[in-house]
């Protein structure tokens, strides 16, 4: 049986040569000349090997199809979407599978705001892939240029945002596992800008993963020995496309993924209070920082474009995921390694205190993730139903499969629970989170063991 295709909000995800075919790149390239009305569109991509060939083969059908486009080469995602509104292009495309593995690959589809297509923007999108498609006559066909100097507009962005001058006087080494990936060049470019020495990890830009592609604690082992061997302040971490940060601080101990969120709301609500949106997956310390501040909380769908959306439309300070997705708008409204690190980097020349020393005083819970392979939650809206009145009287939200805040159980009081099926793989994502270790596994394993006996 064929890998399967993934179609969601996050954009179309498959195995090359499997179901990533040059059938799909063509009706890909064809639908999106079309909802583009062959305006403009900015091209990057991941350092993945079969990115060049994927992005060749795309370029030409846009191009075919009346659009000029512009190849920014091998960029983080947020770099690209900076780059459609600083050209203002109608739109761009990320040949990115982001955390899968090597063998995926994927597109992710990027409309004239620099965000990526929202929920109906992308059906619309993905009704004109089922059509033939449409090509400009031979006169009329679309320009192939390259622009080299998306990285320079991306760091100029970023170190705007920040006391640049204060990180440089403390003169940080910090430790980058880059996976070889996207942000294998331009990060330590933006750390050298900032006055640090960088020891650097995994950043030979060549697409061969030498690690898993999600910068989980368990991938992390050779950046805390980097940080480790060379007494370094902090060790971030990137996935491959460089949208998603994750730390280990100056012990070597990762900090957590969800924590990237938590730190960096919490350093930007201690300047400015404003409203703070997440999905239904991350953390419940940002939720508690939010409170601490009196600042306004939002929470979404999961999927990057959910929460852009809902930060644009209620102005939001700060907000993001928490897979290690930071999003500011004062940057821009998607997730950006980069603004993460420029962040964390002023919270520590800002306060003077250790990584370690800044997790210690976020709230602390204990997050268990775990998947199953079925792709659907058991039964459907009756498993809903069940568990809405099992679960009387808790908070409960089913705008995405389905969220517990439990307010009254004796046991799971003030931890929570998320079962979903997962946007990017075919997979069901099931995240418990409690006050400590003992009660996230209660959770965890009362839930694993409702869904199994549901099957």
């Amino acid at each position: 049986m064929a890998a399967p295709l993934m179609k969601s909000v996050s954009g179309i995800r498959g195995i090359v040569g499997s179901s990533f075919t040059p059938d799909l790149i063509v009706k890909t390239g064809e639908a999106f000349a079309a909802w583009l009305k062959r305006g403009k569109v900015v091209v990057g991509r991941d350092s993945r090997p079969t990115g060049e060939t994927v992005a060749r083969c795309l370029e030409s059908v846009l191009a075919m199809a009346g659009c000029d486009v512009v190849d920014v080469g091998i960029v983080p995602t947020p770099t690209v979407q900076l780059m459609v509104e600083e050209l203002s292009a109608a739109g761009g495309i990320v040949i990115s599978a982001s955390h899968n593995p090597i063998e995926w690959n994927a597109f992710k589809l990027i409309g004239p705001s620099g965000s990526f297509l929202n929920q109906k923007e992308i059906q619309s999108f993905f009704k004109l892939m089922e059509l033939p498609g449409k090509y400009a006559p031979w006169d009329r066909m679309g320009a192939l240029s390259k622009h080299e100097g998306a990285g320079d507009v991306h760091i100029g962005r970023v170190l705007a945002v920040v006391d640049a001058g204060a990180i440089r006087r403390r003169s940080f080494t910090v430790a980058l596992d880059s996976v070889n990936g996207a942000g294998s060049v331009i990060t330590p470019a933006l750390l050298e800008r900032l006055g640090c020495r960088v020891a650097p990890v995994h950043c030979t830009m060549d697409g061969a993963f030498p690690r898993g592609a999600e910068p989980v604690p368990e991938n992390l082992s050779d950046l805390a020995n980097v940080v480790m061997r060379n007494s370094c302040h902090v060790g971030f971490a990137q996935d491959p496309d460089a949208d998603r940060l994750a730390i280990v601080d100056e012990n070597g101990r990762p900090i957590g993924e969800e924590n990237t969120i938590a730190l960096v709301t919490r350093h930007l609500l201690g300047k400015e209070v404003g409203r703070v949106v997440v999905n239904l997956s991350t953390t419940k310390a940002v939720e508690e920082i939010a409170r601490k501040y009196g600042a306004p909380f939002t929470r979404t769908k999961v999927g990057e474009i959910n929460v852009a959306d809902e930060m644009r439309r209620r102005g939001a300070r700060i907000g993001g995921e928490g897979n290690g997705g930071v999003i500011s708008p004062e940057v821009h409204l998607g997730r950006d390694s980069l603004a993460g690190i420029v962040y964390v980097l002023e919270m520590m020349a800002e306060t003077g205190k250790s990584v370690s020393e800044l997790v210690a005083e976020l709230p602390q819970f204990h997050m268990i993730k775990g998947k199953s392979k079925i792709g659907k939650l058991p039964r459907g809206d009756a498993f809903k139903a069940m568990l809405k009145e099992k679960f009387k009287g808790e908070r409960i939200s089913d705008i995405d499969g389905i969220r517990i805040d439990f307010t009254r159980h004796p046991e799971f009081g003030g931890g929570w629970v998320h079962l979903r099926a997962s946007n990017t793989e075919p997979i069901f994502r099931i995240i418990a989170e409690g006050g400590d270790e003992k009660q996230a596994k209660k959770i965890y394993t009362h839930f694993v063991s409702m869904m199994r006996l549901m099957r």
